[in-house]
């Protein structure tokens, strides 16, 4: 994917909606939606739709390259004879538009895991027609650690990047997709000076520095660690609570857990993925049964992937990108944060 060369453009609120409806005439657009109590998830854009004020979305955007349930192949038998056929339809353009930079970095994650090979060309499909366009944080919040991980919540990534002010959308493109957003309706925006931009990344950045898990960092984990931490004493203990509900791993942007199952319609074979999560007691589940047969060792597989299996075979980069999704979500309010820390003293 090409660079471009930075320039700040700026877009007046008030004509905000303006531009989402005649973007949208063009290509299809998602964005943020209110969905109550401060929530908000991602919805197409419909006339009296409203951008969101909340700081994430309760679902993350990995649901468009790599949605919970899709249709791979359908199979129609007719005798001895079997017809296979690529039910795919997905074919248009697509803006998702006020992704944060912690789910801007996920994607760089699910890269790693679907465009190498042998490459998941639905994936890669919905990759090329989507063009991702980030949203700077103005009010973190204490479940954040993204810089953790080295992002930048006042610099987020993408095609494009947005910060909002009170009277201005201000915007650059980082891509060749990110300046075609910029450039399908030029008539919305205006050649603008970074100062405002700059002086709202220093704010938010000065707000990061003040949450309470500023100062946390994965530096003690890595693929060098591997039989430390796997052989830890502490796994039963952080284990014992947990439900196995799955809830962290279906509101988490960087697991890709999946399964693939066969339906019988009657008159043709429907053949779907559906997520899945290793903290069900099925998953994986062979002819000889689960090779990981207690929750401990569930939990474990989770976490391990994230902190070690996964840098190890990535150059360093985690499994994670810090959205606190996990922290705000799980019933038993047990989170990464917590193993890592409890584990912390192993990697020694």
């Amino acid at each position: 994917m090409k660079t471009m060369m930075k320039m700040m453009k700026k877009l007046s609120r008030n004509r905000l909606d303006e531009f989402f409806a005649a973007l949208a005439e063009k290509q299809a657009l998602y964005l943020p939606v209110e969905q109550g109590e401060g929530q908000a998830r991602y919805q197409r854009w419909s006339q009296g739709a409203k951008l969101a004020n909340a700081l994430n979305t309760v679902r993350s955007a990995k649901d468009f390259f790599f949605p919970q349930t899709e249709n791979l192949v359908d199979f129609k038998m007719s005798g001895k004879t079997i017809e296979i056929i690529d039910p795919r339809t997905e074919g248009e353009d697509f803006v998702v538009f006020g992704v944060r930079a912690c789910d801007a970095r996920s994607f760089t994650i699910l890269d790693k895991v679907f465009l190498v090979d042998p490459v998941d060309s639905y994936y890669k499909s919905r990759r090329e027609h989507g063009t991702i366009v980030t949203m700077a944080c103005t009010r973190p919040q204490e479940t954040c650690f993204c810089t953790a991980f080295g992002i930048d919540p006042a610099a987020p990534e993408g095609d494009a990047a947005c910060w909002m002010t009170g009277d201005a959308l201000y915007c650059t493109a980082h891509t060749e997709k990110g300046e075609a957003f910029l450039n399908a309706l030029p008539e919305f925006w205006e050649e603008a000076e970074e100062e405002p931009v700059k002086a709202q990344q220093e704010a938010t950045r000065q707000v990061m520095a003040r949450l309470p898990l500023s100062k946390f960092s994965m530096g003690s984990f890595g693929g060098e660690v591997l039989m430390k931490v796997f052989d830890s004493d502490k796994w039963e203990g952080l284990s014992e609570a947990c439900l196995g509900c799955g809830t962290c791993t279906f509101v988490c942007p960087t697991c890709q857990c999946y399964d693939i199952k066969d339906f019988d319609t009657g008159h043709e074979i429907k053949r779907f993925r559906c997520w899945d999560s290793c903290m069900y007691s099925d998953f994986t589940k062979m002819a000889h049964g689960n090779p990981r047969l207690t929750q401990k060792e569930r939990f474990r597989q989770r976490f391990m992937h994230k902190l070690v299996y996964f840098p190890a075979n990535n150059n360093g980069e985690y499994g994670c990108v810090g959205c606190g999704r996990c922290l705000s979500k799980c019933p038993i309010s047990m989170n990464i944060v917590k193993v890592a820390k409890a584990l912390e003293n192993d990697t020694h």
